[in-house]
């Protein structure tokens, strides 16, 4: 059963700032008196909130404006220094670290190689290497941009797989394809002692993580209910039902599109990973008479493929031109995938009955600016008819690094919900009174039984 409790006025004002924070990051710079509106908040709740951010310096002012006939009204904006985020992307062929202003200016980057070991169908990554890479790239991007720690608000990371939460140990990994069985993530990262305890970590799924960015900045933005999904290796989504609170991260990647089929990376046959990932979109292509690039990454392997499969006109050595014959067996394998997608796509639709249903990703993006148009049209003719009347499905729009900015946004959308105040360290609440009479009433029998 779930209580609603009273919001004291120490609430009321966290989230009057919060609001404040939220229309000045999206919207600013604003003035006051366009503050009211836009927030729900009286003139003089407007007045003291921004008060007290400018004398925080969380908040500076932005010029003016006419107004219509009175004084200029002044602007105000959040202050793009007053704090910094870093976003990692644990991604399966590199970890990626930014940090990034309030603005999300990128201030430094840094990128890390990651192999790993073949196992059977899985590539599996050495937990330690990982943790190494994550430690070395945050330092290395604080030290290139000289921020203090103290202004630092928290580093969020995207990873491959399931993140569940434990009192001791923080956010633990369940990457099954990457073979990470409960790996606590949060406790290795703090037991270095690299930042500070005040220094938060915010560890999710890379697909949410993705979600949050084109929500907030990209192609989301104006919808309440969406469906983001990550094309790499492997294959992810993100289901979102507010825009602006985080959204939830389903393993869409291991919906079985075929039973008894492909054997996928995470044991299973069947799965859609095992046909749409860049990993398998690969394999089968090779499988079929196809010859990728040898030793070549998948990025550049799969961009081959395309080109095998869409091949350009050439210039003729007469002005003219030439067009090269298209590599059947290429096309076919990524026609078949596309109608795999547009099932999938279907089961999305049926299921969440969201308004968008956005692509992103390195092979994501790829792949829907060649046949996107056709995923839709199959998820159209296996979806229910009145839900699939209702969604459209874009590409993303921020492009193939998003999920660092999406990762970024964890602490800064953490920063928000406190309304702009540091983390609370002070004492706890005391517990209900029912709990402890409920412990000694258990206790009784135990003592009775020695």
């Amino acid at each position: 059963m779930k209580v609603r409790r009273g919001r004291t006025v120490r609430d009321l004002r966290r989230e009057n700032r919060t609001a404040v924070l939220q229309r000045l990051y999206f919207d600013g710079p604003l003035s006051r008196f366009s503050l009211g509106p836009a927030t729900g908040l009286s003139s003089g709740s407007v007045s003291n909130v921004v008060a007290e951010l400018v004398a925080e310096g969380l908040v500076e002012e932005a010029g003016s404006v006419d107004s219509g006939g009175g004084r200029p009204r002044i602007l105000v904006r959040i202050s793009p220094r007053c704090g910094y985020v870093i976003g990692v992307d644990v991604g399966e062929t590199r970890v990626r670290i930014e940090l990034f202003d309030l603005a999300l200016t990128e201030l430094a980057r840094v990128e890390k190689p990651l192999t790993g070991d073949r196992v059977g169908r899985n590539t599996r990554y050495d937990v330690g290497v990982v943790v190494g890479h994550l430690l070395d790239g945050i330092a290395e991007v604080l030290e290139r941009a000289e921020i203090p720690l103290d202004l630092l608000l928290g580093v969020g990371i995207g990873v491959p797989g399931i993140v569940a939460r434990t009192p001791d140990d923080g956010a633990v990994v369940h990457g099954q394809t990457i073979g990470w069985d409960a790996v606590p993530l949060e406790r290795l990262l703090r037991e270095s002692g690299l930042l500070p305890e005040t220094v938060p970590y915010y560890i999710d799924n890379g697909a949410k993580t993705l979600g949050q960015a084109e929500m907030w900045f990209g192609a989301g933005r104006g919808a309440q209910s969406a469906v983001v999904v990550l094309f790499g290796s492997g294959v992810g989504a993100c289901v979102v039902s507010d825009s602006m609170r985080p959204g939830r991260a389903v393993e869409w990647g291991h919906l079985t599109v075929r039973v008894r089929g492909r054997r996928c990376r995470c044991g299973a046959q069947g799965c859609l990973e095992a046909y749409a990932g860049a990993e398998a979109l690969l394999q089968r292509w090779a499988e079929a008479g196809g010859h990728p690039p040898e030793g070549a990454d998948e990025e550049t392997a799969l961009t081959a493929m395309l080109a095998a499969a869409y091949p350009e006109a050439d210039a003729g050595a007469h002005g003219g031109a030439a067009v090269r014959e298209a590599d059947a067996t290429a096309l076919a394998v990524l026609e078949e995938t596309a109608e795999y997608l547009g099932a999938g796509f279907s089961d999305l639709i049926n299921l969440f009955q969201p308004e968008r249903i956005l692509v992103g990703g390195w092979a994501g993006l790829q792949l829907g600016a060649r046949f996107l148009d056709s995923v839709r049209t199959h998820a159209t003719s296996y979806a229910l008819s009145y839900p699939a009347s209702h969604v459209r499905i874009d590409l993303g729009t921020l492009g193939p690094d998003a999920v660092t900015v999406g990762a970024a946004i964890l602490p800064l959308a953490d920063f928000f919900a406190r309304g702009g105040r540091a983390r609370e360290t002070g004492p706890q609440e005391p517990a209900p009174a029912w709990r402890a009479s409920l412990q000694q009433r258990a206790a009784i029998p135990q003592r009775a039984a020695r």
